[in-house]
């Protein structure tokens, strides 16, 4: 499904929709709002690259960051019931991880952690390991993963 069939879906269900990125800075948001139209769909996205912003904009506890890193599915999971408790939407997805270049052993380049919230569901978490391929490449496979989680979302019943 491409992104003007995830916005018609969403449009369909009278589905509104917030972004909480962090490692792609913003590229969900934008592939959203691309499209002509989508204003009636997306209703914002938050950046929070840094720590201070995850808990100042989305009420990530310090507790969690330091009991496991922003890069986590402990993370995702509060950034996306964040936004979900943040915004007047029914469906939020988060991301947070390591483009690149770096990492490290216990946390290598490529590993991104996603959220998805959705009003009356229990929020999903995961890890995709998309490996040392690049930032650039690192942040538009998780873009793309992020759009997947939206359109899964959109089309189960």
């Amino acid at each position: 499904m491409n992104v003007a069939s995830l916005l018609e879906a969403a449009r369909a269900k009278g589905i509104r929709i917030a972004t909480a990125e962090s490692c792609t800075g913003g590229m969900v948001a934008a592939a959203l709002t691309d499209i002509p139209g989508s204003s009636d769909v997306v209703e914002r996205g938050f950046v929070t690259y840094s720590n201070a912003a995850k808990m100042d904009l989305l009420g990530v506890m310090k507790a969690t960051l330091d009991a496991h890193g922003a890069v986590s599915e402990e993370v995702a999971r509060e950034m996306a019931e964040g936004a979900l408790a943040h915004a007047p939407v029914q469906l939020a997805v988060s991301i947070t991880g390591i483009a690149g270049p770096g990492g490290s052993e216990f946390k290598p380049e490529g590993r991104v952690c996603f959220g998805l919230a959705a009003r009356g569901r229990p929020t999903q978490v995961e890890t995709v390991e998309f490996g040392a391929i690049g930032r650039a490449q690192v942040r538009a496979a998780a873009r793309d993963h992020a759009l997947d989680l939206l359109v899964k979302a959109l089309t189960r019943p």
